[in-house]
């Protein structure tokens, strides 16, 4: 699985806009991608099926990017299904 910090900030690859804090948005989806990739790998998804990337939008935002294999895609449905059903029935 590529790990969410294996990637630096590209500096070039955004639109900037005077007094958006860009760094703190991807400093905070990079934080959000390594839980999910952590609990992905709990979960024992395929790492080699799974990408994550940080980033931001426009306005600063963070954003995680996640490319899955159709199989991983299916797999991860799957884990958010029986997970969905485990709540519903602890609420």
């Amino acid at each position: 699985m590529d790990r969410p910090g294996d990637a630096e900030f590209d500096p070039d690859a955004v639109l900037w806009v005077r007094g958006v804090d860009y760094m703190a948005g991807w400093r905070d989806a990079t934080r959000a991608a390594a839980e999910l990739s952590d609990a992905l790998t709990a979960a024992d998804v395929d790492e080699t099926a799974v990408k994550l990337r940080a980033g931001t939008t426009t306005d600063g935002s963070g954003l995680v990017r996640l490319e899955l294999s159709p199989a991983t895609a299916r797999e991860v449905a799957k884990l958010v299904r029986v997970a969905a059903g485990q709540w519903r029935k602890a609420g």
